[in-house]
C-alpha cells in the first residue's frame, strides 16, 4: 500500500517533513570530551552552491581518512560513530561544524581531561587544509562531581588559567562555566557538570553552549565591517555638508539663476552629489549583508541563552550579563553604523531632490529668457515684414499702373481721342487702393485660418 500511495505525496513532504529532525543533539553521558570547530568559508566572496561543494570536500577528505563513506553532496548533516570518537557535522549557509566527542569509562581529573581531547586524534594533514577558514574551536568538558559548587568553582582556576568567569546553574540540573576565551591552546574551553540532569539534557545543553559560542563569533564578523564603515561615512558626511553648506550661501546671495555661483556651476555641485550617492550606495551593498547576518545570529544567540533556564550562582555573572556586557555593544554598534548608512543615503536623496529642483528652476528661468528674446525678434520681424508689406504695394501698384498705361496708348492708336497720362493719372489711386485692399483682405483670410 505505501508503494502503491507513495506517488499521492507531494515532492516536497518527506525533505520538509525531516527538515525538523535534521539536526539532532548527541546523545552525551557525564564523562565526555567534545571538540567542536566551525569552519568559515566567507560566503561574502562566493557563491552557495560553491560554499556547500568546498565543505562537502573536507568532509569528504577527513571520512576518507578513517575508510569511513561519505555523505551525498546535499547532505546537510552527517552523524557517524568513528571509534575513537563520535563525529557530528552540520552545513549552514556560511559556515560548517564539526562536533567530535568522545565518551570515558573513568572519571579523570579536571584539569586532565582537556590534555587529550577528540581533535587530538585528527589527521595533521586534514587539519592542515582548514588553514585560514576555522573560525570557532572550543573544548567542552561534561563531568559530574559531588563538589559543592563553591569548592568546584575554586577548582576551576587553573582550567581557566585564572580569567574570570561567568557561570550558572542551568536546565535545572546541571552548571555551566566558561571565560568565553581563548586557551594557550588556541580553544576557548567549558565546562559543564552533571549533578542531576536527567537523559538527554546534556546533549542538548552542549548544543545550546556550542552554537552560542559559534553564532557569538558569526555575529561579531560584523564588527569589523562596521569600524571600516565608519571613516567613510565621516568622510561622505563631511563632503555633504560642505556641499549643503555652499547649496545654502548660494540660495542666501540671491544667484539661483545663475549658471555659476562662487566660481562652481550647479551642474558641478550635482556631480557632486551623485557622486556621494555611488558611494553610499558602494557602501551599503558593501555592508548590508554582513550586518544583517550580525543581527540574525544575535537573535539565535538571545534564544539559546534563553533556552539555558540560568539561576545565578552568587558572585558570578551569568551568561546572559556576560553577553549583555560584552556581546550587545558590538551589536549595538553595527545596528547603529546600518541606521546612520540608511540615514545618510536618505539624506543624500534629499539633497539631490533640493540640488536637481534649483537646476529646473534654472533651466525655467532660461527657457523663460529665452522665450522672451524671441517674442521680441518675433516682433521686430512682424514690424519688419509689415515696412516691406508697404513697399511691396507700392511696388505692385507702380507695375499695374504701367500696364494700365499700355492700355491707354492702345486705345489711343485704335483713334480714340484718349489723354493718356490723364487716363494713367486717374488710375494710380484707384489701383494702388485695390491692391491695399487686396492685401489686407489675404492677410484677414490667413489669420482667420
Amino acid at each position: 500500500m505505501s508503494i502503491i500511495y507513495s506517488t499521492l505525496n507531494h515532492q516536497l513532504r518527506v525533505p520538509l517533513a525531516s527538515e525538523i529532525h535534521s539536526r539532532p543533539f548527541l546523545k552525551l553521558q557525564a564523562p565526555e570530551r567534545i571538540s567542536h570547530l566551525a569552519v568559515y568559508s566567507g560566503a561574502e566572496s562566493k557563491a552557495v552552491t560553491s560554499i556547500a561543494h568546498e565543505q562537502h570536500a573536507l568532509l569528504a577528505a577527513l571520512c576518507a581518512h578513517f575508510a569511513v563513506a561519505a555523505p551525498a553532496g546535499t547532505a546537510k548533516y552527517f552523524y557517524h560513530d568513528f571509534g575513537r570518537f563520535r563525529l557530528k557535522w552540520e552545513c549552514h549557509a556560511e559556515f560548517a561544524t564539526y562536533t567530535f566527542a568522545e565518551s570515558l569509562a573513568e572519571v579523570p581529573a579536571l584539569g586532565e581531561m582537556f590534555e587529550h581531547m577528540p581533535v587530538t586524534q585528527l589527521p595533521g594533514e586534514w587539519l592542515l587544509r582548514l588553514q585560514g577558514k576555522m573560525l570557532v574551536a572550543a573544548h567542552v568538558a561534561l563531568c559530574r562531581n559531588g563538589e559543592s559548587t563553591e569548592q568546584f568553582a575554586r577548582s576551576l582556576a587553573r582550567v581557566f588559567e585564572g580569567n574570570v568567569l561567568a557561570g550558572s546553574h542551568v536546565m535545572q540540573g546541571g552548571e555551566l562555566w566558561s571565560d568565553f576565551a581563548i586557551q594557550a591552546d588556541g580553544f576557548s574551553r567549558f565546562v559543564i557538570r552533571d549533578i542531576d540532569m536527567r537523559a538527554m539534557q546534556a546533549g542538548r545543553l552542549v548544543q545550546r553552549i556550542l552554537e552560542i559560542e559559534t553564532y557569538r563569533m558569526m555575529a561579531l564578523l560584523g564588527l569589523p565591517y562596521a569600524q571600516q564603515a565608519a571613516a567613510s561615512l565621516n568622510s561622505i558626511e563631511n563632503e555633504l555638508v560642505a556641499l549643503s553648506a555652499a547649496m545654502v550661501k548660494a540660495g542666501e546671495s540671491g544667484k539661483e539663476n545663475a549658471p555659476e555661483q562662487d566660481g562652481v556651476s550647479v551642474h558641478d555641485l550635482l556631480d557632486q552629489i551623485m557622486r556621494l550617492a555611488a558611494r553610499i550606495e558602494k557602501l551599503a551593498l558593501d555592508n548590508s549583508y554582513r550586518f544583517s547576518a550580525s543581527q540574525a545570529y544575535f537573535r539565535i544567540i538571545e534564544a539559546r541563552i534563553e533556552e539555558l533556564r540560568e539561576v545565578r550562582i552568587e558572585g558570578i555573572p551569568t551568561i546572559e550579563e556576560f553577553m549583555d556586557r560584552r556581546l550587545t555593544p558590538a551589536m549595538n554598534t553595527c545596528v547603529a553604523m546600518l541606521n546612520r548608512q540608511e540615514a545618510l543615503a536618505q539624506r543624500i536623496a534629499n539633497t539631490n531632490d533640493l540640488l536637481r529642483t534649483r537646476v529646473g528652476i534654472v533651466q525655467e528661468a532660461q527657457n523663460r529668457q529665452i522665450l522672451q528674446s524671441m517674442n521680441a525678434r518675433a516682433a521686430q520681424q512682424l514690424r519688419l515684414q509689415q515696412a516691406v508689406e508697404g513697399l511691396s504695394v507700392a511696388a505692385i501698384s507702380y507695375y499695374v499702373t504701367g500696364l494700365f498705361s499700355y492700355v491707354g496708348k492702345a486705345i489711343k492708336q485704335t483713334g480714340v481721342n484718349l489723354n493718356t497720362d490723364l487716363f494713367t493719372g486717374i488710375m494710380v489711386p484707384l489701383v494702388v487702393g485695390a491692391v491695399w485692399l487686396s492685401l489686407r483682405h489675404m492677410h484677414k483670410k490667413m489669420h482667420a485660418h
